[in-house]
């Protein structure tokens, strides 16, 4: 039965306690500025003084802990920070009148002045640091690729770009110096805190502005894409990954970059968000993102022939639209779900599957996917999977001691169509763990789906009470840890090193690009050296008793295979992927089918023991792997291992880089049949210059 909404959340999706926090910020702000104009008026310095400072610390909490509820707080109503720090300071200035004698209320009109032109500047540099970021905001981005000559350039510092950083920090000194003079009534402190304030501001405007001259902006939007177009010619790209998603999905393109780094050819990967550039994975392999579609058709002019999809997104139509490309799918995993047969797929000119059961699916689903449109390539990834050796033996694995037996428990995530089956971590996830962990001679890997509770709050909070299953076992066990190695940390250091770039915390995408120019020759076989020596140590370092909660890049999934000696998963890719080692493994049924029924539906369950949501199969699951003269289904994992996944030979990498190889020679062909066509023949928009617009691409 699924679980009930935590009582934490309330029915708009927040979390009480949120709300409660944010009325409490806005009873104190609302609090403080109505005590400041209480003392401002009466006037009462002591007040005065204790309302400005408790506003002051208010914001600076929030500002320091919850930045983004401010503006969440106050956008509709219009009290930004600016509105909220002229307010501080007029009541301040209010107050100082009050307190003074009436002769001396000329006094201050400098200082009410000066506040003026300091407010005014920083308006001005609001409105200045938005011309840089406009200068600095190019068509093309670019990562791995050498583009000094677009005069790239660090970035403004973070306080010049963002109001809410300057402000504070800017108007700091004027509003000290107007507390100091309530208190001492002596006009020269607030003189000097106005003229302190003034001058920061006159050096970050003189900083801006300089940034605008000619030759300190980076190259023009035509300079960048005359240089883009230089690039493609000199590179001579010819096959590429195409990828659109949001900032969760990058997984999806990362699982592709080594098979892509493999091909003979010319690769390159085509991004659409700016964003999505830090989020792909090390790799040296150039990176472009055209974040506009005019950017994009310039793809046409080049010598780029195929592309390959891991996903579908509402801007790979736009990417169809090119004429003189190739595209094929290839998705990012997979399995029985109906997102393995999506229909968009009849877009592409080929749809790439891992062996004759995606095209046996196909097929079933009637999307529209014609069977020879379809070609089994494997799955090039799985050559880091090791094959299965030996089962856990020894008085450990059957739980006297010895060796442990290491389950991994990999659910997929809730899905987006809210049905049951997709995972198991809602219904049946508590009752597998606890099973598990009920075990003495198991040890736990729980590596649950990055994208766990994104879509029902049920998942995200059964997830979190699965950790601290896994952690209260870890109490219970008494076992001694050993301490770090010295070797994985200068491990760790090292592999840093090779696949991350350090950037200023205020960097922007210009200054990321000018750190992330040509990668250094070799690198891509120091990182494969490295990531092996990390994992080996990584592994070694922990205590063999242990349970583990992976969420970290690090280790990936597939080094997890590599030390599990059983799966749990659901229905997902990771079972499929699972298969190459050959290893035994289990899926929870929580779809509500019979046990026939679910594997009549779900291929990939065939050669699985199938689990109940009561967990109830487990010791008998345990058993089986324990003692292989047990193990009924190794036959039947080998044959649906070759039927999900092709044969072992040729290598899946092999069959990849010729079915590129086609795909690029058909695209060859098509553009040499329409280079030989008159130009009368072709359509008006093909005979017009080349400028990127809207075309139809033919079938």
């Amino acid at each position: 039965m699924p679980l009930p909404l935590p009582r934490r959340w309330s029915a708009a999706g927040l979390p009480r306690r949120q709300i409660l926090v944010k009325a409490f910020v806005v009873a104190v702000l609302a609090a403080a500025f109505a005590a400041q104009a209480v003392a401002a008026l009466r006037p009462h310095v002591p007040l005065l003084l204790a309302a400005t400072a408790a506003s002051l610390a208010v914001e600076g909490v929030l500002y320091r802990w919850q930045r983004g509820m401010l503006s969440l707080l106050f956008a509709k109503s219009h009290a930004d920070l600016t509105v909220r720090h002229v307010l501080r300071d007029l009541l301040l200035v209010v107050g100082l009148l009050r307190v003074g004698e009436q002769d001396r209320e000329t006094a201050y009109v400098p200082l009410v002045a000066g506040l003026l032109v300091f407010y005014a500047l920083h308006c001005a540099i609001q409105a200045v640091s938005v011309l840089v970021r406009r200068t600095r905001t190019l068509p093309v981005i670019t990562r791995n690729i050498d583009a000094r000559a677009l005069r790239l350039s660090p970035a403004p510092p973070v306080l010049l770009r963002r109001p809410g950083h300057r402000l504070p920090v800017y108007g700091l000194p004027s509003t000290a110096g107007l507390l100091v003079t309530a208190v001492t009534g002596e006009p020269g402190c607030a003189a000097l805190g106005v003229s302190v304030s003034l001058g920061l501001a006159l050096v970050g405007l003189c900083d801006l502005l300089v940034r605008l001259l000619p030759s300190r902006r980076p190259a023009g939007e035509q300079e960048v894409l005359d240089w883009f177009d230089a690039w493609l010619a000199a590179y001579r790209p010819t096959v590429g990954l195409y990828f659109s998603g949001g900032a969760s999905s990058a997984y999806q393109a990362n699982m592709w970059l080594e098979p892509l780094a493999k091909l003979p050819g010319r690769p390159v990967i085509v991004l659409r968000e700016r964003f999505m550039m830090q989020k792909i994975a090390a790799t040296d392999v150039p990176i472009v993102c055209l974040p506009k579609v005019s950017t994009l058709m310039r793809l046409e002019r080049s010598t780029l022939q195929v592309l390959i999809h891991p996903s579908n997104s509402g801007k790979t139509s736009q990417v169809l639209r090119i004429p003189t490309l190739k595209h094929a799918f290839v998705n990012h995993g997979e399995s029985d779900k109906l997102s393995s047969c999506n229909p968009y797929a009849k877009a592409y000119d080929e749809v790439w599957v891992a062996g004759p059961a995606a095209r046996e699916r196909y097929a079933a689903a009637e999307v529209g996917v014609e069977d020879k449109d379809v070609v089994e390539i494997g799955r090039p990834q799985l050559e880091a999977v090791r094959p299965y050796a030996a089962p856990p033996s020894g008085p450990r694995g059957d739980a006297a001691g010895g060796r442990f037996t290491t389950v991994l428990y990999a659910p997929t995530w809730e899905g987006w169509d809210g049905n049951p089956g997709n995972t198991s971590v809602i219904e049946a996830g508590e009752n597998l763990v606890r099973a598990l962990l009920a075990d003495p001679g198991v040890r736990l890997l729980y590596k649950p789906h990055p994208l766990t509770g994104s879509v029902d709050p049920r998942a995200g909070a059964a997830d979190l009470r699965i950790r601290e299953l896994v952690r209260a076992a870890n109490r219970r066990r008494t076992a001694g840890r050993p301490a770090v190695s010295g070797e994985l940390i200068a491990l760790t250091e090292e592999l840093d090193r090779l696949t991350t770039v350090s950037f200023r915390a205020g960097a922007d995408q210009v200054e990321r690009m000018l750190a992330q120019s040509t990668p250094e020759p070799g690198r891509a076989e120091a990182v494969a050296r490295a990531t092996a020596a990390w994992e080996e140590a990584y592994w070694a370092s922990l205590p063999e008793w242990e349970h583990q909660v992976v969420t970290d890049a690090r280790p990936a999934l597939y080094a997890c295979f590599n030390q599990a000696d059983l799966l749990v998963s659901d229905v997902s890719s990771v079972v499929s992927d699972f298969l190459a080692s050959g290893k035994p493994y289990a899926v929870a049924n929580t779809s509500g089918l019979p046990e026939e029924a679910f594997r009549e539906t779900f291929p990939t369950v065939r050669a699985a023991t199938v689990l109940t949501p009561d967990a109830a199969g487990v010791p008998r699951l345990l058993d089986a792997v324990r003692h292989p003269e047990r193990d009924e289904l190794a036959e039947a994992r080998a044959e649906l291992k070759r039927h999900l996944l092709g044969p072992d030979e040729p290598s899946a990498q092999a069959r990849f880089d010729r079915a590129v190889g086609s795909l690029g020679a058909a695209a060859r062909r098509h553009r040499s049949r329409m280079a030989e066509r008159p130009a009368a023949e072709l359509p008006a928009q093909r005979r017009e210059a080349p400028v990127p617009g809207s075309v139809t691409r033919p079938r």
